[in-house]
């Protein structure tokens, strides 16, 4: 993608490589659950451009499903900072099914373990994560991700769905916003 929105420094993955590496773990995907009735449950609304392309590349049949959180970072009438809840549940039970959360990224860990212990909690047969993005070094609860595509480091990146201010989910790559862009928004 050479004409990139002004805010965008780089590319860190093109689009080429994004939909590579999609298809290598599509193909892991469907060989471990080759015979087995699997449901994808995506994260509205960051994991959507993933788990499309994802779904697509898997070999096997799959079961669509979706939920929608919402968190807090501030004190909002008695909430906790840091808390999140379901604003948009799954649509069906998911008890005795094999379920693949869908995640755009894993950054702290805290809302995947929360996703992890209320699916959990509903009797799935297997639970596991894949996500598009993997951020280690900020990881602060660790989680068992099963499948990702890309490790990245401390960045802040859009595209494939991850987003800044409800823009740029639409670009094909990965890239970094320009961190000069971020401090527009600073008080």
């Amino acid at each position: 993608m050479t004409n990139l929105p002004a805010p965008i420094e780089r590319v860190l993955y093109s689009e080429e490589q994004v939909s590579a590496r999609i298809q290598e773990v599509a193909a892991e995907i469907s060989a471990k659950y080759a015979g087995r009735d699997l449901k994808l449950i995506a994260v509205l609304k960051g994991s959507v451009f993933f788990l499309t392309a994802l779904a697509r590349a898997i070999s096997i049949p799959v079961k669509i499903d979706f939920l929608a959180i919402s968190s807090f970072s501030g004190r909002t009438q008695g909430v906790t900072p840091g808390m999140v809840r379901i604003a948009k549940d799954l649509d069906d039970a998911i008890q005795d099914e094999d379920i693949l959360l869908i995640e755009d990224i894993v950054d702290t860990g805290f809302t995947t373990r929360y996703l992890l212990q209320t699916l959990a909690g509903r009797g799935p047969r297997s639970l596991g994560i894949c996500t598009l993005l993997d951020r280690t070094s900020r990881r602060i609860v660790q989680v068992p991700v099963d499948f990702r595509c890309f490790e990245i480091g401390d960045r802040f990146v859009v595209g494939c769905g991850l987003d800044y201010q409800q823009l740029y989910r639409n670009l094909g790559c990965i890239a970094v916003l320009d961190p000069a862009a971020l401090e527009l928004d600073k008080p």
